[in-house]
């Protein structure tokens, strides 16, 4: 007898990784649910044909703020499992989702909105150090509230850092590299993201623990990336270092957000915090966890990129 599947609700469906994790929980069989703002006559024509494509699919969704209490704890006690994916300036408004879900009653798992860096061991500096704090807070409050967690560190989403440092829709031979550009990071391609996380949200042995994506073939640097495309593309690129110090001095002089998308680039790819620790045999790391997951791995995606180069995407960086 097949084991029950979990029905799984998603915050931020319609967002970058939203949709992702809304395919997986469906080709992963379980009932899946979504919550979203309510629909208005502006609402963008993109984000509806998104939301007809989950109805296809058989994806149940509801209306609502985060604000409106009452009818959030109705639709979560219809449900298992809550995946949060609001993007970075939501992070403390999940508080409203954890009250929520205390008064509910019923959650077996919670997955707040992190699939960035592992919060509680990293640090950087102060526009990116103010974003961490908001995830540990979020952490605290879902523990002082006694609910079953999942924290997610998925390090970066791989198609769109691609993107961004190799520019391949732009056929490019152009590319700008942070400090010495020898920092190694993790770049983990967003399917795979979505699938290690509906696993992991379902997994017994993941509750109460945290989880981290660092798939050997997608530990790579700047430097890695820009030598594996020159080989598959037959160019050289022309590349311009960015030094540390200015990559610092630009933290604290662009105005909000500009600054704090620089401090993430400086602490992924100068910093190299996405594997400034080892794992220990405590820890739980995605690719040994699911080993029956044939996860893409950086050179499958710069292979996928010399057919159909990733169009460029409005996303956070962690």
């Amino acid at each position: 007898m097949a084991p029950t599947k979990s029905k799984i609700l998603i915050f931020a469906a319609t967002g970058y990784l939203g949709k992702y994790m809304v395919d997986a929980s469906v080709s992963l069989g379980h009932p899946t649910y979504v919550y979203i703002r309510p629909l208005k006559p502006t609402t963008d024509s993109t984000k509806l044909q998104l939301l007809k494509e989950f109805e296809s699919m058989g994806v149940t969704i509801f209306q609502g703020e985060l604000d409106e209490h009452e009818k959030l704890v109705s639709v979560l006690r219809q449900v298992d499992v809550v995946i949060s994916t609001l993007a970075v300036p939501q992070h403390l408004e999940q508080f409203k989702i954890i009250n929520a879900m205390k008064e509910a009653g019923n959650i077996k798992r919670f997955v707040p909105s992190e699939f960035g860096n592992e919060v509680d061991r990293v640090s950087g500096l102060p526009p990116f150090e103010a974003l961490l704090d908001n995830k540990r807070k979020v952490r605290r409050a879902i523990e002082a509230a006694g609910i079953p967690f999942t924290y997610v560190s998925a390090n970066s989403f791989a198609a769109y850092f691609v993107d961004y440092l190799l520019h391949p829709h732009q056929k490019t031979d152009e590319v700008t590299v942070y400090g010495s550009g020898e920092a190694k990071a993790v770049l983990n391609y967003e399917e795979d993201v979505a699938i290690y996380t509906i696993r992991a949200a379902t997994d017994p042995r993941v509750e109460k623990r945290v989880i981290i994506y660092r798939p050997p073939k997608n530990i790579v640097s700047q430097l890695d990336l820009i030598s594996s495309w020159e080989k598959k593309t037959g160019r050289t690129m022309k590349i311009t270092h960015l030094p540390e110090e200015e990559v610092v001095k630009l933290t604290e002089t662009l105005p909000v957000p500009d600054n704090i998308s620089v401090a993430i680039l400086h602490n992924i790819y100068i910093k190299g915090d996405q594997t400034s620790f080892e794992l220990t045999e405590n820890d739980l790391e995605a690719s040994k966890l699911y080993p029956d997951h044939n996860y893409t791995s950086v050179d499958d995606l710069l292979n996928r990129c010399l057919v159909d180069p990733p169009k460029p995407k409005l996303a956070a960086f962690v």
